[in-house]
């Protein structure tokens, strides 16, 4: 038998979605007969599956030893705490990733990841300690491509990260890029609908016009900054957030981002001497419209990343 006494980051979850993060090994299958069985108890009584943990509260598993990870996750520890941080609070860190950056581990299970250094970035500050923690690690709250820079979320605590991802999913955080194109676009300003469809085999999206059964729908708001004729800063709000959305709309228009080595023109990629696309989170706003919990000091603050490396570079 194997106890876990429930902390503040692990209250206010269902008990199978505890489990599940605390026990990792257990067959979900394995786990729902478990709970029934009363293999699986809070404070030493029959639960139902969908309990909320308070915290304080004791959950009992009668299970096999085989089942129990009495590790905890060291890989962090083996990569840098060096980080761009922007702003930090007790609840949040927003980070400026730089490109080339990785931020959760790849194909190729590169260790230096952004998320392991925040993991060790709190672990040296005394704010993270995954033998203290039965379901919660900190996590990004949003991504970026690795040759995309710009402004990333951290949630601290569990009540940061769900409603942080909340108001990501209810478009209550806004978020704005800088990128350059390869041609003006037709208007000083414009709000582009179109439909993108994900080529997971080639790791390639395209963009369509018209709407079909498999495609989605992708809204992008766009504002010339200035242009040269050539080459012109762009400034972009994402009004849907879907995989290479920025790249491939403004490809689709015949404005291609610099750079950008699979909806860009090569040629221009090289007269220019530019090996990765000229995209950047620059600017991040909160702008909550419905409960926000422990983050309510954050609505109406906006912030925004000092340098971006081509905003002077190239016009």
């Amino acid at each position: 038998m194997k106890e876990f006494i429930i902390n503040v980051n692990d209250a206010g979850q269902r008990l199978d979605k505890f489990v599940v993060k605390a026990v990792p090994r257990l067959p979900q299958s394995m786990m729902y007969k478990a709970i029934r069985n009363k293999r699986i108890k809070l404070n030493g009584k029959r639960a139902e599956i969908s309990s909320r943990l308070r915290e304080g509260d004791t959950v009992q598993m009668y299970l096999n030893d085989e089942f129990f990870d009495t590790a905890p996750e060291t890989e962090f520890m083996s990569v840098t705490s060096a980080l761009n941080v922007l702003y930090e609070d007790e609840n949040i860190l927003l980070l400026d990733k730089k490109n080339g950056m990785v931020v959760h581990e790849d194909n190729d299970n590169t260790a230096d990841t952004l998320i392991n250094r925040v993991k060790r970035y709190l672990y040296e500050k005394g704010e993270y300690d995954p033998e203290e923690e039965n379901s919660f690690a900190p996590a990004l709250c949003n991504r970026l491509d690795r040759n995309t820079g710009g402004i990333v979320i951290a949630a601290k605590n569990a009540e940061s990260l769900r409603i942080l991802n909340q108001k990501i999913r209810d478009r209550e955080i806004e978020k704005y890029y800088l990128c350059i194109t390869v041609g003006v676009p037709p208007k000083r300003s414009d709000t582009l609908t179109a439909y993108l469809e994900k080529d997971s085999a080639s790791n390639t999206v395209k963009v369509t016009d018209r709407k079909s059964g498999t495609n989605k729908t992708i809204v992008t708001s766009y504002r010339v900054i200035r242009d040269n004729g050539k080459l012109t800063l762009v400034e972009i709000k994402l009004d849907t957030g879907r995989t290479h959305q920025i790249r491939a709309h403004m490809a689709h228009i015949g404005c291609p981002l610099l750079g950008d080595g699979k909806y860009g023109i090569n040629r221009i990629n090289k007269e220019y001497k530019v090996k990765t696309q000229a995209l950047y989170s620059y600017r991040l706003k909160f702008a909550f419209s419905s409960e926000s919990g422990c983050l309510a000091y954050l609505d109406g603050k906006e912030f925004r990343v000092g340098n971006v490396w081509f905003e002077d570079k190239f016009l």
